[in-house]
């Protein structure tokens, strides 16, 4: 018997579908608030994450790309769209698993993983939509390639400057690494579990502690004024250093 695992959300966004298509179906679009994913506009167009294939393509309303391995394990990445009656986009994103191999005993991990990781997304593309709409963005990975341990993400917390008891929503002053300048002020827009979100004036900062599934911890950032360099070493020394 195959062995399936589905996450379904919908969210009502602060955009008209061609904003949100644009945010999610092209490759520009996904590195504000995703990931570098260049995508080929057709069905069975190539995408080059995953080496997936899109699978549904009718703009601004359905998209959807799947990639399939040897082992029997295929993942399926649906977007639907819908404008909402009272105004913006209602979408629906959903990830669906199948695996007809050998059992894989990494997949409750990864399905926890995976169900938490769409939540922070979902935030992010709506940060995005709301204050960076349309503007180009630099993408920026950097990872401590060991396991995370216990208390990495209050680690990171304690080296960005948050205050004890910060919160989701609260104004905030953070020392960024790659910034000779000093402290800049940033709202924490996302503050759950193993993630951290920070919006500047020109970015949105994410910060995910793997320790949960015994992963790295790692950034994603996404600069809409992009840097001069290459920033990814200043991270990835930063995060050495910080890091329990």
């Amino acid at each position: 018997m195959p062995r399936e695992f589905k996450v379904a959300r919908e969210q009502i966004l602060p955009a008209t579908p061609e904003q949100v298509w644009n945010a999610i179906a092209t490759g520009g679009g996904n590195l504000g608030w995703l990931y570098p994913m260049e995508i080929e506009p057709r069905v069975g167009g190539a995408v080059s994450r995953g080496s997936a294939t899109v699978v549904a393509w009718t703009p601004h309303r359905t998209f959807a790309c799947r990639s399939a391995d040897q082992n029997g394990f295929s993942t399926t990445l649906s977007y639907n769209l819908a404008p909402h009656p009272d105004g913006g986009t209602l979408l629906g994103t959903d990830i669906h698993w199948v695996h007809t191999g050998t059992p894989d005993e990494g997949w409750d991990t990864r399905a926890d993983a995976a169900e938490r990781h769409i939540d922070f997304y979902r935030h992010s593309l709506a940060e995005y939509l709301r204050h960076f709409a349309g503007r180009p963005a630099a993408y920026v990975r950097a990872t401590r390639p060991d396991p995370a341990a216990p208390g990495t993400l209050t680690a990171v917390r304690e080296a960005l400057g948050l205050p004890v008891g910060v919160r989701a929503g609260d104004t905030v002053k953070v020392t960024l690494p790659h910034l000779a300048e000093g402290p800049v002020e940033a709202t924490v827009d996302h503050l759950a579990d193993a993630f951290l979100g920070l919006r500047t004036a020109d970015a949105l900062y994410r910060f995910y502690d793997g320790s949960p599934w015994n992963w790295p911890v790692w950034v994603g950032h996404h600069l809409f004024t992009p840097p001069a360099e290459d920033t990814t070493p200043a991270w990835e020394a930063w995060l050495a250093e910080v890091a329990p």
